[in-house]
């Protein structure tokens, strides 16, 4: 929700932010141990969240040998074929503008060189990747995106399941759940420990992995409503030392440091006037799944037209699988996607949203004087438009052009909008009409 959203003061965060709402769409990826078995992200450890975090566990209903199942994972993560290069070529061809990666879920396991952890995926005595020479997952992500020009946004967990100082013994032999397993106001050296190690990696992210557009920090319960402050604006302040403009997400935490407000697996019904980004996955959840379903073409190039017409980006969670590899399938979907983005691009790119918005199958968006109307076609649709619903819009309308041929087209006024006259070589997925203004 964006009430109470605070906007930033530092006027280099407030031009980022614009730079933010022009990129439109970023790859999400959750990459990790759960990667191995298929399952929910860090959840599964979590013995409060059990009712729906290990529906996909069933080889075991006791808690204890499952967690200590999941921490073992890190001794047999080796995604031999992890090839960053060959992710950022899919992203890069296909549209996306910037990427967010896992740098450490709730489980605590780094996949990066953290010098303030030891559970992390380059310790050569816990997990066997370590002796790959692209075993710092985010330094070569990360290096391989920007090489390929696109944005870079870390990922990262406030709270740590593994660190002594949030749960007690990694949870083992009691039941645990979202919060410290102590209470932080009762022994406030603890925490105080904690949060000096959570604001060393944040800065550690930002200083040796920069230069950063974006930092994610997921987990909301962590945050002074709940008692347990990190000192967050005094973190992020720090950071912009280094990085000028940084983008802040404190998710669900609210204040200054939640320049970006982060919808999951929905997309609100209205249009929203401060920086959101829907974060979807593009299968079934945000890690990997065997066999798992993926949005085909025609959904994504929907979902994307319905979030920027309502002013947001999408975040389109792609999990790569235990090998390193995104799944072929879900490249598939994306190459459509891409294709449609090449054609269509011009309506996408750095717009804002424009009356009438979201009209049924018709999405809007615009820039300077042109307005883009988007029909958005079901695959049983016999691709005629019929009215572009433009109330009274329609009398400044002084030219229509299809935007994937380029062809200028003939229009003549309907009662509540225009009518296009000319026939057109029609897409599969949703045509563009550009209405250019007098």
């Amino acid at each position: 929700t964006p009430d109470g959203y605070v906007a930033p003061r530092e006027p280099a965060v407030a031009e980022k932010l614009e730079w933010f709402k022009d990129q439109k769409l970023g790859l999400m990826m959750h990459f990790g141990l759960y990667s191995q078995l298929g399952i929910y992200e860090s959840w599964p450890l979590s013995d409060e969240d059990e009712s729906w975090s290990r529906e996909q566990v069933d080889w075991t209903d006791d808690g204890e040998f499952l967690k200590a199942q999941y921490w073992g994972l890190a001794k047999s993560f080796n995604p031999v074929r992890f090839e960053p290069e060959k992710w950022a070529d899919v992203a890069a061809r296909n549209g996306f503008r910037y990427v967010t990666l896992t740098t450490k879920h709730h489980d605590g396991f780094c996949m990066f060189d953290s010098k303030h952890s030891d559970f992390k995926i380059t310790n050569t005595n816990l997990c066997p990747f370590a002796i790959n020479p692209r075993a710092d997952v985010v330094k070569h992500v990360f290096e391989a995106f920007r090489a390929r020009g696109l944005g870079i946004s870390a990922y990262f967990s406030k709270p740590d399941w593994h660190h002594p100082d949030y749960w007690d013994d990694c949870g083992l032999g009691r039941r645990v759940g979202r919060w410290p397993t102590y209470d932080p106001l009762a022994d406030p050296a603890r925490w105080n420990r904690f949060r000096e190690f959570t604001k060393n990696q944040i800065l550690e992210l930002v200083r040796d992995y920069g230069p950063l557009d974006m930092i994610w920090l997921d987990g909301g319960q962590v945050q002074p409503r709940y008692n347990m402050d990190i000192r967050i604006e005094e973190i992020i302040a720090e950071a912009r030392e280094t990085t000028p403009g940084l983008i802040a997400v404190d998710r669900s935490a609210g204040g200054p440091c939640e320049n970006v407000i982060t919808p999951e697996k929905e997309v609100p019904p209205q249009v929203l006037d401060v920086p959101w980004e829907s974060c979807i996955p593009m299968g079934g959840g945000f890690s990997y799944r065997y066999d798992d379903k993926f949005k085909s073409p025609r959904e994504l190039v929907h979902l994307l037209m319905d979030v920027i017409s309502k002013g947001g980006n999408l975040a389109l969670n792609v999990a790569p699988g235990p090998d390193g590899r995104i799944p072929a399938p879900a490249i598939e979907s994306l190459d459509g996607l891409g294709a449609w983005l090449r054609a269509n691009g011009e309506a996408v790119y750095s717009t804002r949203p424009a009356a009438p918005y979201r009209v049924g199958n018709w999405a809007f968006t615009g820039r300077g004087g042109t307005v883009y109307a988007i029909r958005l076609w079901k695959e049983s649709d016999d691709r005629d438009p019929g009215e572009i619903p433009l109330g009274d819009a329609k009398a400044t309308v002084v030219k229509v052009r299809h935007l994937a041929s380029g062809k200028a087209l003939d229009f003549e006024t309907s009662s509540g909008g225009i009518r296009i006259k000319d026939p057109f070589a029609a897409d599969m997925y949703a045509d563009v009409f550009a209405l250019e203004a007098e």
